[in-house]
């Protein structure tokens, strides 16, 4: 667990990471089609050790009080962050078992679409993203882990740009969490 002075300063340097690193103001056409007039590439930190290494230490500190069996995402903005989470909580020795949503079930072997350790019917989980959007990720998300009899209750993300992804999760019953919103990175 972080004091409180320890959780603001690295929240305060993964924000100055992120908006030297992932932080563009420039026209962009984003995964959901949408034009906008910036872009968060967060895997350009959530890729680099300190950025992995912030990223899952402040979500980990968010989900501390969560009754959870899991945490994990879709791919690709959550593979980085869950890697980082499950080595912090080993060393932490509270173990948690981390989790991949494909976007869709594998072609081969035994055609998974959920990669990591079984998810058992009833397991409650937390899911997780770099940023999120019109919600879409996480929504595909919810219903890929309802199919396998899996709950996820809350939703984490680095950075939420306010385009509608809150209200979206919020109608499944899946609470929304963010560490920034876009409106942040305006202020700087």
């Amino acid at each position: 667990m972080m004091t409180t002075n320890s959780a603001e300063k690295d929240k305060a340097r993964l924000f100055a990471i992120l908006t030297r690193d992932a932080f563009f103001k420039e026209k962009i056409t984003l995964s959901s089609g949408k034009e906008s007039d910036y872009y968060l590439d967060a895997r350009r930190v959530t890729l680099s050790a300190e950025g992995a290494y912030l990223s899952a230490k402040i979500i980990l500190d968010m989900v501390k009080d969560e009754d959870l069996d899991a945490i994990g995402g879709p791919t690709l903005g959550a593979d980085p962050i869950v890697g980082a989470i499950a080595v912090l909580s080993y060393q932490a020795r509270n173990p948690l078992n981390t989790f991949i949503i494909r976007k869709s079930p594998k072609a081969h072997g035994k055609q998974q679409q959920v990669e990591g350790p079984l998810l058992r019917k009833g397991a409650k989980v937390v899911l997780i993203d770099d940023v999120a959007t019109t919600g879409q990720a996480f929504l595909q998300s919810l219903d890929v882990l309802k199919s396998a009899g899996v709950t996820a209750s809350k939703a984490v993300c680095l950075v939420d740009r306010g385009e509608g992804a809150r209200e979206a999760l919020a109608q499944r019953g899946c609470e929304l969490l963010s560490i920034y919103n876009a409106s942040d990175f305006f202020k700087s």
